[in-house]
Protein backbone atom coordinates (compact mmCIF):
# COMPACT_ATOMS: atom_id res chain seq x y z
CA UNK A 1 0.00 0.00 0.00
CA UNK A 2 1.95 3.04 -1.41
CA UNK A 3 1.47 6.11 0.78
CA UNK A 4 1.89 9.93 -0.83
CA UNK A 5 2.03 12.94 1.51
CA UNK A 6 -1.42 15.20 -0.06
CA UNK A 7 -0.47 18.48 -0.19
CA UNK A 8 2.42 17.76 -3.07
CA UNK A 9 -0.44 15.85 -4.78
CA UNK A 10 -2.66 18.79 -4.40
CA UNK A 11 -0.08 20.94 -5.53
CA UNK A 12 0.13 18.64 -8.84
CA UNK A 13 -3.01 19.02 -9.16
CA UNK A 14 -3.22 22.87 -9.62
CA UNK A 15 -0.33 22.93 -12.10
CA UNK A 16 -2.22 20.26 -13.91
CA UNK A 17 -5.45 22.48 -13.76
CA UNK A 18 -3.56 25.50 -14.50
CA UNK A 19 -1.17 24.33 -17.68
CA UNK A 20 -4.52 22.39 -19.28
CA UNK A 21 -3.37 18.91 -18.66
CA UNK A 22 -6.77 18.60 -16.57
CA UNK A 23 -9.70 19.96 -18.61
CA UNK A 24 -13.26 20.34 -17.70
CA UNK A 25 -16.07 16.88 -18.62
CA UNK A 26 -16.51 18.99 -21.95
CA UNK A 27 -12.84 19.29 -23.08
CA UNK A 28 -12.32 23.01 -22.32
CA UNK A 29 -9.93 24.48 -19.89
CA UNK A 30 -10.24 25.36 -16.38
CA UNK A 31 -10.60 29.02 -15.51
CA UNK A 32 -7.72 30.87 -14.53
CA UNK A 33 -9.90 32.06 -11.64
CA UNK A 34 -11.14 29.02 -10.74
CA UNK A 35 -7.39 27.41 -10.55
CA UNK A 36 -7.09 30.88 -8.03
CA UNK A 37 -9.76 29.12 -5.69
CA UNK A 38 -7.81 26.03 -5.99
CA UNK A 39 -4.61 27.81 -4.22
CA UNK A 40 -6.82 29.05 -1.67
CA UNK A 41 -7.76 25.51 -0.59
CA UNK A 42 -4.33 24.69 -0.31
CA UNK A 43 -3.19 27.80 1.94
CA UNK A 44 -5.98 26.39 4.25
CA UNK A 45 -4.79 22.69 4.05
CA UNK A 46 -1.45 24.01 5.06
CA UNK A 47 -2.32 25.97 7.44
CA UNK A 48 -4.62 22.77 8.95
CA UNK A 49 -1.84 20.76 8.72
CA UNK A 50 0.49 23.49 10.65
CA UNK A 51 -2.19 23.76 13.36
CA UNK A 52 -2.44 20.16 13.98
CA UNK A 53 1.07 19.37 13.42
CA UNK A 54 0.20 16.49 11.37
CA UNK A 55 0.98 15.60 7.67
CA UNK A 56 -2.02 14.60 5.90
CA UNK A 57 -1.52 11.43 3.66
CA UNK A 58 -2.99 9.44 0.71
CA UNK A 59 -2.59 5.89 1.11
CA UNK A 60 -3.18 3.72 -2.15
CA UNK A 61 -5.02 0.28 -1.92
CA UNK A 62 -6.87 -2.02 -3.99
CA UNK A 63 -7.45 -3.97 -0.91
CA UNK A 64 -10.73 -5.63 0.31
CA UNK A 65 -9.10 -6.20 3.69
CA UNK A 66 -12.15 -5.45 5.88
CA UNK A 67 -9.65 -3.93 8.89
CA UNK A 68 -7.67 -1.44 6.41
CA UNK A 69 -11.15 -0.22 5.04
CA UNK A 70 -12.46 1.09 8.76
CA UNK A 71 -9.01 2.52 9.46
CA UNK A 72 -9.47 4.54 6.38
CA UNK A 73 -12.79 5.16 6.95
CA UNK A 74 -12.35 6.70 10.18
CA UNK A 75 -9.10 8.81 9.13
CA UNK A 76 -10.75 10.76 6.68
CA UNK A 77 -14.13 11.05 8.58
CA UNK A 78 -11.51 12.58 11.36
CA UNK A 79 -9.90 15.00 8.73
CA UNK A 80 -13.79 15.67 7.31
CA UNK A 81 -14.76 16.62 11.14
CA UNK A 82 -11.66 18.38 12.12
CA UNK A 83 -11.22 20.24 9.01
CA UNK A 84 -14.48 21.58 9.06
CA UNK A 85 -13.63 22.45 12.17
CA UNK A 86 -10.92 24.31 11.44
CA UNK A 87 -12.78 26.55 9.08
CA UNK A 88 -15.65 27.19 11.19
CA UNK A 89 -13.78 28.58 14.70
CA UNK A 90 -10.38 29.39 13.52
CA UNK A 91 -11.01 30.96 9.71
CA UNK A 92 -14.53 32.25 11.01
CA UNK A 93 -16.05 30.72 7.55
CA UNK A 94 -19.51 30.17 7.71
CA UNK A 95 -21.80 26.85 5.64
CA UNK A 96 -21.41 28.40 1.88
CA UNK A 97 -17.71 29.33 1.78
CA UNK A 98 -16.70 25.77 3.81
CA UNK A 99 -18.86 24.08 1.28
CA UNK A 100 -17.27 25.20 -1.55
CA UNK A 101 -13.63 24.49 0.28
CA UNK A 102 -15.21 20.93 0.64
CA UNK A 103 -16.42 20.45 -3.09
CA UNK A 104 -12.73 21.54 -4.19
CA UNK A 105 -10.80 18.81 -2.11
CA UNK A 106 -13.80 16.30 -3.50
CA UNK A 107 -12.66 17.34 -7.36
CA UNK A 108 -9.31 17.00 -5.94
CA UNK A 109 -10.00 13.38 -4.40
CA UNK A 110 -11.54 12.86 -8.79
CA UNK A 111 -8.32 13.85 -9.60
CA UNK A 112 -6.39 11.17 -8.06
CA UNK A 113 -8.47 8.63 -9.11
CA UNK A 114 -9.27 9.53 -12.77
CA UNK A 115 -6.29 11.67 -13.81
CA UNK A 116 -3.28 10.09 -11.44
CA UNK A 117 -4.72 5.97 -11.41
CA UNK A 118 -4.46 6.54 -7.38
CA UNK A 119 -7.26 4.27 -6.20
CA UNK A 120 -8.19 6.52 -2.62
CA UNK A 121 -11.04 4.43 -1.94
CA UNK A 122 -14.77 6.36 -2.24
CA UNK A 123 -14.49 7.95 1.54
CA UNK A 124 -14.04 11.26 0.37
CA UNK A 125 -17.76 11.25 -1.13
CA UNK A 126 -19.31 10.90 1.92
CA UNK A 127 -17.50 15.04 2.48
CA UNK A 128 -20.60 16.76 3.26
CA UNK A 129 -21.00 20.18 1.15
CA UNK A 130 -22.99 22.66 3.09
CA UNK A 131 -25.36 25.28 1.23
CA UNK A 132 -26.97 28.45 2.59
CA UNK A 133 -29.14 30.69 1.26
CA UNK A 134 -27.26 34.20 1.76
CA UNK A 135 -29.60 37.32 1.73
CA UNK A 136 -29.46 39.23 -1.47
CA UNK A 137 -27.58 43.11 -0.97
CA UNK A 138 -28.50 45.12 -4.12
CA UNK A 139 -29.69 48.87 -4.41
CA UNK A 140 -33.26 50.02 -5.38
CA UNK A 141 -33.78 52.01 -8.74
CA UNK A 142 -33.72 55.44 -6.76
CA UNK A 143 -30.74 54.84 -4.77
CA UNK A 144 -29.28 53.61 -7.99
CA UNK A 145 -30.34 56.75 -10.17
CA UNK A 146 -29.94 58.74 -6.83
CA UNK A 147 -25.80 57.63 -7.37
CA UNK A 148 -25.57 58.45 -11.07
CA UNK A 149 -27.57 61.95 -10.97
CA UNK A 150 -26.73 63.29 -7.87
CA UNK A 151 -24.22 65.86 -8.39
CA UNK A 152 -23.95 67.98 -5.07
CA UNK A 153 -23.22 64.07 -3.53
CA UNK A 154 -20.59 63.09 -5.88
CA UNK A 155 -18.78 66.79 -4.90
CA UNK A 156 -18.67 65.57 -1.27
CA UNK A 157 -16.63 62.48 -2.31
CA UNK A 158 -12.87 62.66 -2.39
CA UNK A 159 -11.11 62.06 -6.08
CA UNK A 160 -10.64 58.07 -4.97
CA UNK A 161 -14.06 57.63 -4.26
CA UNK A 162 -15.59 59.63 -7.15
CA UNK A 163 -13.99 56.78 -8.89
CA UNK A 164 -15.10 54.12 -7.20
CA UNK A 165 -18.18 55.46 -7.50
CA UNK A 166 -18.25 56.02 -11.03
CA UNK A 167 -17.09 51.73 -11.36
CA UNK A 168 -19.74 50.63 -9.29
CA UNK A 169 -22.48 52.97 -11.53
CA UNK A 170 -21.11 51.25 -14.14
CA UNK A 171 -21.26 47.50 -12.59
CA UNK A 172 -24.77 48.29 -11.21
CA UNK A 173 -25.60 49.30 -15.17
CA UNK A 174 -24.46 46.17 -17.00
CA UNK A 175 -24.45 43.21 -15.28
CA UNK A 176 -20.94 42.18 -15.21
CA UNK A 177 -19.00 40.10 -12.52
CA UNK A 178 -16.28 41.83 -10.97
CA UNK A 179 -13.36 40.03 -12.67
CA UNK A 180 -15.60 40.64 -16.51
CA UNK A 181 -15.76 44.27 -15.13
CA UNK A 182 -11.81 45.03 -14.31
CA UNK A 183 -10.87 43.17 -17.89
CA UNK A 184 -13.05 45.60 -20.17
CA UNK A 185 -10.51 47.64 -22.75
CA UNK A 186 -11.35 50.70 -24.28
CA UNK A 187 -10.80 49.10 -27.62
CA UNK A 188 -13.91 46.51 -26.52
CA UNK A 189 -16.81 49.74 -27.12
CA UNK A 190 -18.52 49.76 -30.47
CA UNK A 191 -19.78 52.51 -31.74
CA UNK A 192 -22.57 52.37 -34.61
CA UNK A 193 -24.11 56.18 -35.26
CA UNK A 194 -24.59 57.79 -31.94
CA UNK A 195 -24.94 54.88 -29.69
CA UNK A 196 -22.15 52.41 -28.34
CA UNK A 197 -21.74 49.07 -26.79
CA UNK A 198 -19.99 47.12 -24.96
CA UNK A 199 -19.78 43.63 -26.83
CA UNK A 200 -17.27 41.22 -23.93
CA UNK A 201 -17.80 37.09 -23.73
CA UNK A 202 -17.61 36.65 -19.87
CA UNK A 203 -15.03 34.97 -17.98
CA UNK A 204 -16.75 31.92 -15.94
CA UNK A 205 -19.13 31.06 -18.59
CA UNK A 206 -17.73 31.97 -21.56
CA UNK A 207 -21.36 33.67 -23.11
CA UNK A 208 -20.95 36.08 -25.67
CA UNK A 209 -22.87 39.27 -24.67
CA UNK A 210 -23.43 42.34 -26.37
CA UNK A 211 -24.46 45.77 -24.14
CA UNK A 212 -26.20 48.77 -25.27
CA UNK A 213 -24.02 51.31 -22.96
CA UNK A 214 -26.73 54.73 -21.55
CA UNK A 215 -25.02 58.03 -21.90
CA UNK A 216 -24.12 57.96 -18.14
CA UNK A 217 -22.12 54.88 -18.34
CA UNK A 218 -20.74 56.52 -22.02
CA UNK A 219 -19.60 59.23 -19.83
CA UNK A 220 -18.29 57.26 -17.15
CA UNK A 221 -15.64 55.88 -19.80
CA UNK A 222 -14.38 59.30 -21.65
CA UNK A 223 -13.67 60.55 -18.04
CA UNK A 224 -11.88 57.79 -17.46
CA UNK A 225 -10.17 57.67 -20.65
CA UNK A 226 -9.08 61.21 -20.04
CA UNK A 227 -6.79 60.03 -17.10
CA UNK A 228 -5.53 56.71 -18.47
CA UNK A 229 -2.53 57.59 -19.47
CA UNK A 230 -1.74 55.02 -22.10
CA UNK A 231 -3.64 52.30 -19.99
CA UNK A 232 -5.38 50.27 -22.10
CA UNK A 233 -7.99 48.77 -19.57
CA UNK A 234 -10.54 51.20 -18.89
CA UNK A 235 -10.91 51.01 -15.12
CA UNK A 236 -7.65 50.73 -13.11
CA UNK A 237 -6.72 47.68 -11.28
CA UNK A 238 -7.72 48.08 -7.23
CA UNK A 239 -7.52 45.83 -4.77
CA UNK A 240 -10.69 43.60 -4.14
CA UNK A 241 -10.53 44.64 -0.20
CA UNK A 242 -9.65 48.95 -1.02
CA UNK A 243 -12.88 48.69 -3.31
CA UNK A 244 -15.10 46.81 -1.29
CA UNK A 245 -14.18 49.27 1.64
CA UNK A 246 -14.56 52.27 -0.92
CA UNK A 247 -18.09 51.47 -1.71
CA UNK A 248 -19.05 50.48 1.97
CA UNK A 249 -17.76 54.53 2.67
CA UNK A 250 -19.44 55.65 -0.44
CA UNK A 251 -22.89 53.40 1.16
CA UNK A 252 -22.68 55.07 4.54
CA UNK A 253 -22.05 58.88 3.03
CA UNK A 254 -25.70 58.36 1.10
CA UNK A 255 -27.27 57.39 4.59
CA UNK A 256 -27.83 54.12 3.85
CA UNK A 257 -27.16 52.89 7.52
CA UNK A 258 -30.71 51.26 8.03
CA UNK A 259 -30.05 48.22 10.91
CA UNK A 260 -30.28 44.78 8.79
CA UNK A 261 -28.83 42.49 10.85
CA UNK A 262 -27.53 39.19 9.43
CA UNK A 263 -27.61 35.40 9.83
CA UNK A 264 -25.17 32.97 8.58
CA UNK A 265 -25.13 29.36 9.06
CA UNK A 266 -22.86 26.94 10.77
CA UNK A 267 -23.57 23.21 10.60
CA UNK A 268 -26.93 24.22 9.15
CA UNK A 269 -27.30 25.98 12.71
CA UNK A 270 -28.23 29.46 12.56
CA UNK A 271 -25.28 32.04 13.89
CA UNK A 272 -26.22 36.35 14.17
CA UNK A 273 -23.50 37.30 12.09
CA UNK A 274 -22.68 41.09 13.39
CA UNK A 275 -18.72 41.26 11.90
CA UNK A 276 -17.95 43.99 14.77
CA UNK A 277 -16.76 43.31 18.29
CA UNK A 278 -19.25 45.20 19.74
CA UNK A 279 -22.00 43.21 18.62
CA UNK A 280 -23.80 45.49 16.62
CA UNK A 281 -25.95 44.43 13.59
CA UNK A 282 -25.16 44.84 10.40
CA UNK A 283 -25.85 48.10 8.67
CA UNK A 284 -27.07 48.08 4.48
CA UNK A 285 -23.87 50.23 4.30
CA UNK A 286 -21.77 47.73 5.58
CA UNK A 287 -22.90 44.61 2.93
CA UNK A 288 -22.33 47.01 -0.06
CA UNK A 289 -19.63 45.34 -1.88
CA UNK A 290 -18.28 44.50 -5.38
CA UNK A 291 -20.72 41.93 -5.76
CA UNK A 292 -23.82 44.14 -5.00
CA UNK A 293 -23.02 45.86 -8.79
CA UNK A 294 -23.96 42.79 -10.64
CA UNK A 295 -26.93 42.11 -8.40
CA UNK A 296 -28.18 45.71 -8.49
CA UNK A 297 -27.94 45.83 -12.03
CA UNK A 298 -30.17 42.23 -12.53
CA UNK A 299 -32.71 43.16 -10.43
CA UNK A 300 -32.82 46.64 -11.63
CA UNK A 301 -33.28 45.38 -14.78
CA UNK A 302 -36.34 43.20 -13.52
CA UNK A 303 -37.95 45.58 -11.74
CA UNK A 304 -38.25 48.26 -14.11
CA UNK A 305 -40.05 45.57 -16.63
CA UNK A 306 -37.35 44.21 -19.05
CA UNK A 307 -38.03 40.64 -19.41
CA UNK A 308 -36.40 37.53 -17.92
CA UNK A 309 -35.52 36.02 -20.96
CA UNK A 310 -33.69 39.69 -21.78
CA UNK A 311 -31.99 39.77 -18.44
CA UNK A 312 -30.61 36.41 -18.78
CA UNK A 313 -29.34 37.45 -21.82
CA UNK A 314 -27.56 40.20 -20.64
CA UNK A 315 -26.32 38.42 -17.48
CA UNK A 316 -24.97 35.43 -19.08
CA UNK A 317 -27.55 32.91 -16.89
CA UNK A 318 -28.76 29.93 -18.27
CA UNK A 319 -32.55 29.42 -18.70
CA UNK A 320 -32.89 27.16 -15.39
CA UNK A 321 -30.16 28.84 -13.57
CA UNK A 322 -31.21 28.69 -9.93
CA UNK A 323 -29.30 32.03 -8.62
CA UNK A 324 -30.87 33.78 -11.50
CA UNK A 325 -34.65 33.18 -9.63
CA UNK A 326 -33.11 34.10 -6.88
CA UNK A 327 -33.19 37.67 -8.40
CA UNK A 328 -36.71 37.37 -9.40
CA UNK A 329 -38.10 36.13 -6.18
CA UNK A 330 -36.27 39.21 -4.51
CA UNK A 331 -37.73 41.26 -7.21
CA UNK A 332 -41.41 39.76 -6.45
CA UNK A 333 -41.37 40.50 -2.67
CA UNK A 334 -40.57 44.09 -3.73
CA UNK A 335 -43.01 44.03 -6.45
CA UNK A 336 -45.84 42.92 -3.49
CA UNK A 337 -44.43 45.59 -0.68
CA UNK A 338 -45.30 47.81 -3.57
CA UNK A 339 -48.97 46.57 -3.96
CA UNK A 340 -49.51 46.67 -0.22
CA UNK A 341 -48.26 50.06 0.26
CA UNK A 342 -50.72 51.20 -2.40
CA UNK A 343 -53.99 49.35 -1.50
CA UNK A 344 -52.85 50.25 2.44
CA UNK A 345 -53.65 53.57 1.44
CA UNK A 346 -57.06 53.14 -0.33
CA UNK A 347 -58.04 51.45 2.92
CA UNK A 348 -56.50 54.56 5.22
CA UNK A 349 -58.97 56.04 2.57
CA UNK A 350 -61.91 54.46 3.53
Amino acid sequence: RKEHALLPLFEKFIQHSYKGRRLKPDGSRIKAQTVNNYTYVLKYLQEYEAEYDIVLRIKASNSNNKRVFIAERNYWKKFYLQFTNFMYQKKSCYDNYVGTVIKTIRVFFNFLNNDMGIATGVFYKSFYVCREEVPIVTLLPEQLQFLINDAGFNEQLNKSLQKAKDIFVFGCTVALRVSDLFAIKFADIERMEQHYYLPVKTIKTGVAVRIKLPPYAVAIIQNFKATSKGRKAIFPPIPRTRFNNQLKAIAEMAGWVNDLGRVRKKRGVNFKNTGKSNNESFRFCDLVSSHTMRRTAITTMLMLGMKEHVVRKISGHADNSKSFYRYVNLVQSYLDNEVDEVFGKLVEVG
